[in-house]
């Protein structure tokens, strides 16, 4: 394992607002090896995998069944959003790609 390889980072997070926690909660949470079982896992599960080195390595810190602190809060809805947007499907050919602001009207 490379040097780089052993500094990934990865966390897997989980919300249900029917359940009684208030926040997303880590599932699974890792650095190195068990981190790129974690992206792998969530690969060949078709979950996406949203890439934030920062924000990863501050939820690889907390341990599984750990509720998000406060302080990322934002950091989280905007992953939530993203992936709300998020279309796994290749563009259309010849289909150009929309606007930030076009993007931002659509939805």
């Amino acid at each position: 394992m490379s040097q780089s390889d052993s500094r990934k980072r990865a966390a897997a997070l989980k919300y249900s607002p029917d359940l009684s926690q208030s926040a997303p909660i880590v599932v699974a949470a890792g650095m190195g090896f068990a981190a790129q079982k974690i992206i792998d896992l969530a690969r060949d599960s078709s979950v996406p995998v949203y890439e934030d080195a920062s924000l990863a390595a501050l939820l690889s810190q907390l341990d599984a069944g750990e509720e998000i602190p406060p302080e990322l809060y934002r950091a989280i809805v905007d992953i939530y959003v993203y992936f709300l947007n998020y279309d796994p499907r290749p563009p259309a050919a010849g289909a150009r790609d929309k606007s930030e602001e076009e993007r931002k009207i659509s939805t």
